[in-house]
């Protein structure tokens, strides 16, 4: 069935850099904001953009991510004309392999692509926090005539060479790209979502497999390829909320910046809404004690202490006489009577006993010692311990070195 346009999600990251959050799921699995999970974003944003075809590429841990993104229907897309689709990878008569990187896991899914027989692919990834409309960016790329449109924003000089940097012409034509410059010529920071014409990147594609030499990457490989080989590549500006979430302080940022109207992350915005699996649970329970101000909480929690500007997923438990502060607590973590956490992120079914203290804020440390405090999922901490700040634990309360 032809489609004008489908996208690929590159959902297949290990997320090492969050380190024990991702021992045990794919990074768009991770749960965020109290109620999404990462992927709910760029789902959501197809959904609202009305693309309904999505291919969803997982490799690493994915048996979290394929149950929550079942059928696709909290993303409305399990219609049979389109839909979600998991594509992980597989052995064919002609051999196959994990995904070696970003274009390769495009190249082995060129059949999947093929089926629909499409103008344009959007590419996506699976591990930004955003909002936005894809469409109005497929409508820049019919309108330059480009081969290939990336959206870009602008970053802090400072904070350049972590991206890949695009330099531009008075019309947005893309004249030179560099990986994570040292030196940056630009500020225009690439965030990794392209749309492309098929047939175009479907040729780049197969000769980029072809290459020996090649890293099979998009940033790497097919960009610079198509940018010396004389293609017209054009730049999307983009100006909202955007945040890459692959690092234990720009989570628990994204996290904060929820609650913070602020910062351009609104999630209460019905025009644009972000979708999510929804679960079975009572209402969240507040105790005649309990002191919750600046933060958001979830449907089955049991809040009876005090807390403060932090975000707090289902199933949560903060005894009476516990504190949390500017922490983010995964689903089914419970804080006991007396114990402390301060500027931490505490995985999934995570337990801290009476008496516990876990973080710490800033002004109480030297600056070198100071830094986010991270459990792992299922981490369980015997009544009065103490975990200073900067400090990661894996499930069986060990030190972990980030």
């Amino acid at each position: 069935m032809k489609k004008e346009c489908i996208a690929m999600l590159l959902a297949g990251g290990q997320g090492s850099r969050l380190y024990v959050l991702t021992g045990d799921m794919a990074k768009p699995a991770v749960p965020f904001g109290g109620k999404y999970r990462i992927i709910d974003f760029p789902l959501s944003n197809c959904s609202n953009s009305g693309i309904d075809t999505v291919g969803v590429l997982t490799q690493y841990r994915p048996l979290e991510l394929n149950s929550y993104i079942g059928n696709g229907q909290p993303w409305d897309m399990d219609a049979s004309t389109g839909g979600v689709h998991i594509l992980p990878p597989y052995l064919s008569s002609e051999g196959g392999s994990w995904y070696k990187g970003t274009a390769n896991a495009i190249y082995q899914n060129i059949g999947f692509a093929d089926l629909f027989d499409p103008e344009y692919v959007v590419i996506l990834s699976g591990d930004h926090i955003y909002k936005m409309d894809y469409s109005k960016m497929v409508e820049r790329h019919k309108e330059s005539g480009a081969a290939c449109t990336i959206s870009v924003m602008e970053v802090p000089w400072c904070e350049a060479p972590r991206f890949g940097i695009m330099s531009v012409d008075g019309e947005d034509n893309i004249t030179e790209f560099a990986e994570k410059p040292k030196e940056p010529k630009s500020n225009l920071a690439s965030m990794g979502i392209y749309v492309f014409s098929w047939k175009v990147l479907r040729k780049y594609l197969m000769d980029d497999e072809a290459d020996p030499n090649s890293e099979n990457d998009f940033g790497k490989n097919i960009i610079p390829k198509m940018l010396a080989d004389g293609e017209r590549l054009t730049a999307y500006r983009f100006e909202g909320y955007w945040k890459d979430v692959g690092t234990l302080e720009s989570l628990w940022d994204a996290n904060m910046d929820m609650l913070s109207p602020e910062s351009g992350l609104d999630l209460l915005d019905e025009s644009w809404p972000i979708y999510s699996r929804t679960f079975s649970a009572p209402a969240a329970y507040l105790g005649e004690k309990a002191n919750v101000t600046h933060s958001a909480f979830n449907r089955g929690s049991e809040l009876l202490g005090t807390v403060e500007n932090s975000v707090l997923s289902q199933g949560v438990t903060v005894a009476e006489g516990a504190t949390v502060s500017y922490s983010v607590l995964l689903p089914g973590v419970t804080v006991e009577p007396g114990a402390v956490v301060r500027y931490a992120i505490l995985g999934e079914n995570c337990h801290v006993g009476k008496n516990c203290h876990v973080g710490a804020t800033p002004e109480t440390v030297p600056p070198e010692d100071w830094g986010l405090t991270v459990l792992a999922p299922g981490c369980q901490l015997a009544d009065g311990r103490e975990v200073p700040a900067k400090t990661m634990l894996d499930r069986d309360g060990q030190e972990v070195s980030k």
